[in-house]
């Protein structure tokens, strides 16, 4: 039995290894389209405006959202591995078809069909590394997977450099194909955790019933809300920031998206790890201690949105990403270790998937509203000043979830 554990214990790290390539590829696909936008517009004259490249960027997470809890409910009632799988195969051919677009119609239809392939993803790798990391170690896999989300968004700003120096299709074509191949490497590799739900059945459960499982719980509605608030100010910094830099610091595409990324995934990637790690220890005196360990997240950036919205120079700029990253990583990291608290395992990737819902479709409008506020020539410090409430708003919030038990599973290593 000691064996078969150790064995165990070592592929549940394996799990986390594998999957990082394939969450950084993820957020690479998905941001570089926000780092080349120049060359993007240059080439395809029928995107007219801003407020339409804001609909480009914004119908993806539009679609995305609302077949996160498909993706999730897939993942629950069939396999975790093929739905993951199946995710990175699909949204990698996308992004190469997306290097080969010539025209904004194209390149909605595109964008939107990488929605729905991604939104099988999430839901299905959080909840796979919650099948394997089932005591202590659960925030810190987690944590660690994320590093590979912040790597992903960091690339994303050498767009800009390929843009000008060779082809912003290059981006598309290369990062698509790498990702088809990646997925047939993870067919040979890749396994599902040897129980996926409390009974240590196969999960038969229906789609009413976990709907109702899930929303039945005012912990829940809280939760869903918590995940929502802070992504709002998450989604405009991914896609808006290397604009708002280029604009407010006369900044070129290239330094101006790789500005965007860096600083703030980099900050980000040491926060997700930081904050696993204070979060598990955390845990060990109180079982709200994933939920502390968020909340302190969200009131980081809440200064650093007025401190990026008022900059008076790039440095003081940076420093605000920076402190928005870090922040975030806290943030990030916890929130499916805390669902994990709240819902059952059978239920976890369909729940996770209700708040990818939630969070991507209110990140979605902010998104076309920051553009329209572009064309209007309106600055954006006053829409960062009111994501910084909003976040206020949500660090309260969170501090009123009361975990569903004190988790049998927190004590099991």
């Amino acid at each position: 039995m000691n064996g078969a554990a150790k064995k165990f214990s070592g592929y549940a790290w394996a799990v986390v290894a594998l999957l990082w390539p394939v969450v950084l590829l993820n957020y690479l696909d998905r941001q570089m389209v926000s780092t080349i936008r120049a060359s993007i517009r240059a080439d395809i004259p029928s995107i007219a405006s801003d407020q339409q490249f804001g609909t480009l960027m914004a119908v993806f997470m539009w679609v995305y959202a609302f077949l996160s809890p498909v993706g999730g409910y897939i993942a629950d009632r069939f396999n975790r591995r093929w739905t993951v799988i199946g995710s990175l195969f699909v949204w990698s051919a996308v992004t190469w078809a997306t290097g080969h677009a010539q025209t904004y119609s194209q390149m909605l239809t595109l964008r939107a069909l990488m929605g729905i392939s991604e939104a099988f993803y999430y839901p299905a790798a959080l909840a796979l590394i919650a099948d394997f990391h089932t005591g202590g170690t659960r925030a810190k896999a987690v944590g660690l997977h994320q590093t590979g989300l912040y790597t992903g968004l960091a690339l994303g700003g050498i767009g800009g450099y390929i843009a000008d120096h060779s082809s912003w299709r290059n981006c598309f074509t290369w990062f698509g194909a790498a990702g088809v191949g990646y997925a047939i490497f993870l067919m040979f590799l890749l396994r599902d955790a040897p129980v996926q739900n409390s009974n240590g059945k196969k999960n038969t459960i229906s789609v009413r019933e976990t709907f109702l499982a899930l929303w039945s719980q005012p912990q829940f509605w809280i939760l869903v809300a918590y995940f929502t608030l802070p992504a709002i100010a998450g989604w405009a910094i991914k896609n808006w920031l290397p604009t708002f830099l280029a604009d407010n610091f006369k900044m070129k595409q290239g330094p101006a998206g790789l500005s965007a990324t860096v600083y703030v995934q980099f900050a980000s990637l040491i926060g997700v790890v930081l904050g696993g790690i204070i979060a598990d220890r955390w845990m060990r005196r109180t079982n709200r201690g994933r939920i502390f360990t968020s909340a302190t997240g969200v009131l980081l950036i809440v200064p650093a949105l007025l401190g990026l919205g008022y900059a008076p120079d790039i440095g003081f700029a940076i420093g605000a990403m920076i402190l928005f990253g870090l922040g975030w990583g806290f943030f990030d990291c916890n929130s499916m270790p805390i669902l994990c608290q709240i819902a059952r395992p059978e239920y976890r990737a369909t729940g996770y998937g209700f708040m990818n819902l939630a969070a991507s479709s209110i990140g979605g409008i902010t998104t076309v509203v920051l553009g329209g506020m572009r064309d209007r020539h309106v600055n954006f410090s006053a829409a960062f000043t009111v994501l910084a409430v909003v976040a206020l708003c949500a660090a309260m919030l969170i501090l009123t979830v009361k975990p569903r038990v004190a988790n049998a599973e927190e004590n099991s290593k």
